[in-house]
C-alpha cells in the first residue's frame, strides 16, 4: 500500500522565533517519508510574512501564507487546512523539530480507513539544559509536551495534542475546523484545548472514527526560560481551567472531562505520593513536585469555575469554521 500524501502546517507569529522556524522547516524537509508540502501560516505579522516569503521563494515544497482568519492559532491552522493539498494534514509547532521518521509513523496509522487522527510524543528541550527539580512530569502539558499518565505505544485516545498531530482531510469536512476563541492568540493568556474540542466534535460527527497516539512519532519542543518558572506554571494551569470550561460548554462535561477525571483521581495522586516519598528520602525536588501538583490542580479548578460562570453568563463565545467554505467564513457560534 502506498503512503498517503501529507501536508505539514506550521503556524508562526513572531520573528523572535526565526531560527526555530527555520529548524522546524528543515526537520520536515529531512523526513524519511517526504512531505507533499510545508505550509507556513503567518499570524497577522506582515514583516515576518515578507521575510519568510523571501527565505523560501526558491523552495517549491514550502509555501508561505497569511492567516486568513482572526488572530490566533486556531484560525492559522484553519488557513493551512483550507490551502493544503494532502490527504493527511500534520501540524508541527514553530518551536519544535521532528525526528526523521515522524511522518512515516503518522502515515502507518492511516492504514486503517477508520483512523481520522494520529498524534505523537512531544519531548521538552529545557532552555536551562535540564528539567527544573520542582517541575512534575505529570504537568508537562503546561509546556506543550507529552505528560506522565498518557498511554504508551500506539493506542486509541479521546483526543490528540495539537502541536504534534495529524488528521485526515475528510475529518475537517465532517466536523469543521478548529474553533476560534478557545486557543492561543499571540501573547495573550496561554489558553488551549482547541484540539480537544475538535476531536470530540469529530467523533460525534463520525462515531466510527478512531483517534490514535503513536509515541514513536516524536518531536522535540523548546521550552524557553520564562516557562520554567512557577509564575508561568500557575498562569498556564489557570488558563487550562478556563479552556476546559469552554470545551465542557460545547460538548458537555461528561465527554469534555472524561480523560481529566482519571488524570486527577489516579495520575496526580500517584505523583504527589512519589514527590512526598522523594522528600522523605531527601531526593532533590520531591516536596516541590508534590506542592506543584497540588497547586496546579487548585489553580486549574479555579479557572474552570470562573470559566463556567462566564460561559453561563454568555461572556465566552467561540465559532467553528466550515473549512469547505474557506477559512474566512464561520459557521454557527457555540
Amino acid at each position: 500500500m502506498s503512503s498517503p500524501d501529507i501536508s505539514v502546517v506550521v503556524c508562526v507569529y513572531t520573528e523572535d522565533r526565526w531560527e526555530d522556524i527555520l529548524a522546524a522547516v528543515s526537520s520536515v524537509r529531512a523526513q524519511s517519508l517526504p512531505a507533499l508540502e510545508t505550509l507556513l501560516v503567518v499570524d497577522h505579522n506582515p514583516t515576518l510574512l515578507e521575510r519568510l516569503g523571501r527565505e523560501y521563494k526558491e523552495t517549491d515544497a514550502v509555501r508561505v501564507l497569511a492567516n486568513a482568519g482572526p488572530r490566533g492559532l486556531s484560525a492559522g491552522r484553519n488557513t493551512g487546512i483550507a490551502a493544503a493539498h494532502g490527504g493527511i494534514i500534520a501540524f508541527l509547532d514553530d518551536d519544535a523539530v521532528a525526528e526523521r521518521d515522524w511522518l512515516r509513523h503518522f502515515a502507518a496509522g492511516y492504514a486503517d480507513p477508520r483512523v481520522m487522527a494520529v498524534g505523537g510524543r512531544t519531548m521538552p528541550i529545557w532552555a536551562s539544559g535540564r528539567r527544573p527539580a520542582w517541575f512534575p512530569e505529570e504537568f508537562d502539558w503546561v509546556v506543550g509536551c507529552t505528560y506522565k499518565g498518557l498511554p504508551q505505544g500506539r493506542v486509541r485516545v479521546r483526543n490528540v495534542l495539537g502541536g504534534n498531530a495529524s488528521f485526515r482531510r475528510t475529518a475537517f469536512d465532517a466536523a469543521g475546523g478548529f474553533a476560534t476563541g478557545i486557543g492561543r492568540d499571540g501573547d495573550k493568556r496561554p489558553l488551549g484545548c482547541e484540539e480537544t474540542e475538535l476531536c470530540i466534535r469529530l467523533t460525534r460527527a463520525r462515531p466510527d472514527a478512531i483517534l490514535l497516539i503513536d509515541d514513536r512519532a516524536v518531536i522535540h519542543h523548546r521550552v524557553p526560560r520564562a516557562r520554567e518558572h512557577f509564575a508561568y506554571f500557575r498562569t498556564r494551569t489557570y488558563a487550562e481551567g478556563l479552556s476546559k470550561a469552554l470545551v465542557a460548554r460545547s460538548v458537555g462535561a461528561a465527554k469534555g472531562l472524561e480523560s481529566e477525571r482519571r488524570y486527577t483521581t489516579h495520575v496526580l495522586p500517584a505523583g504527589v505520593v512519589r514527590g512526598v516519598r522523594d522528600a522523605v528520602l531527601a531526593r532533590p525536588g520531591g516536596a516541590g513536585r508534590a506542592g506543584a501538583i497540588v497547586a496546579g490542580v487548585l489553580t486549574a479548578a479555579g479557572g474552570y469555575v470562573l470559566g463556567s460562570l462566564r460561559a453561563r453568563r454568555g461572556g465566552a463565545v467561540f465559532s467553528v469554521v466550515e473549512i469547505g467554505d474557506g477559512p474566512g467564513r464561520e459557521g454557527a457560534a457555540a
